[in-house]
């Protein structure tokens, strides 16, 4: 099972998952996550390879939805679903494949495409850190400052560093064995007839009007929505906004 953050108690509103991105963790989702713990149950997981989350040699989207469908199955009910990036395509993947396991989904800022770029140069940054220089976090920042040039990127590696132990929650090893498959997305029949929001930063080309035909396939009910100001990572670049947006489509009749 996969380690789960619970903000929040039951109410009569369905719950929601939350499933990250690629390097990111149940923890960077912590302040939306209480934020919207005051109407629902909300679970936060860390996805294989991330976090507290177990270690394999494998990262693919028909695992990582398996992953999913086990904490969906030990909740009480279907309960909405909201993944981000590599969250999202693994979200996709579980919608397409066990439906009734979802009530309803928000794909954040991701297709279900593959993509022809990489993030490998990240995990090449994070492997550059000499840990045994690490005491504490600030001590990496000059080390990925090298590679990565994004303050905003390099603060949001530090989260995945436990400097104490020196090292990292991230099985960077698999993760750069698998990007090609965290890039694609699985060849998939049928479709998703729930409800779907795709919610995506106004400033990112992730999700492009030349995908809208695929998206509507596989989701014929897929509604969209963008986010003025926000890239990629929306959800930290314009957090009220994302909750907003989040909230009011959760709360529509």
């Amino acid at each position: 099972m996969l380690n789960m953050i619970e903000h929040g108690a039951p109410t009569e509103k369905p719950g929601l998952v939350i499933v990250h991105g690629l390097y990111g963790s149940g923890r960077n989702w912590g302040v939306i996550a209480k934020r919207l713990s005051d109407e629902r149950h909300v679970v936060a997981v860390d996805m294989r390879n991330h976090g507290a989350s177990k270690w394999t040699k494998t990262h693919n989207y028909p695992e990582m939805a398996e992953d999913l469908a086990e904490v969906l199955r030990s909740l009480d009910g279907p309960y909405d679903v909201l993944g981000h990036s590599m969250g999202g395509k693994a979200s996709m993947t579980l919608a397409l494949t066990q439906p009734e396991l979802i009530n309803r989904l928000i794909v954040a800022d991701i297709a279900p495409v593959a993509y022809s770029h990489t993030q490998l140069q990240y995990v090449k940054a994070m492997q550059s850190v000499d840990l045994s220089k690490v005491s504490r976090k600030t001590d990496a920042v000059p080390m990925l400052e090298t590679y990565v040039d994004d303050p905003q990127l390099v603060s949001f590696f530090l989260q995945s560093l436990d400097a104490p132990n020196k090292r990292w929650v991230l099985n960077l090893e698999t993760l750069e064995a698998e990007m090609p498959e965290i890039m694609g997305f699985p060849d998939l029949d049928g479709a998703y007839n729930g409800q779907v929001l795709f919610l995506s930063g106004a400033q990112s080309d992730y999700v492009k009007p030349e995908y809208r035909d695929r998206i509507k396939a596989l989701f014929p009910a897929a509604k969209f929505m963008k986010i003025p100001g926000a890239g990629h990572w929306l959800h930290a670049q314009k957090p009220r906004e994302f909750e907003a947006a989040v909230r009011a489509w959760l709360n529509r009749d």
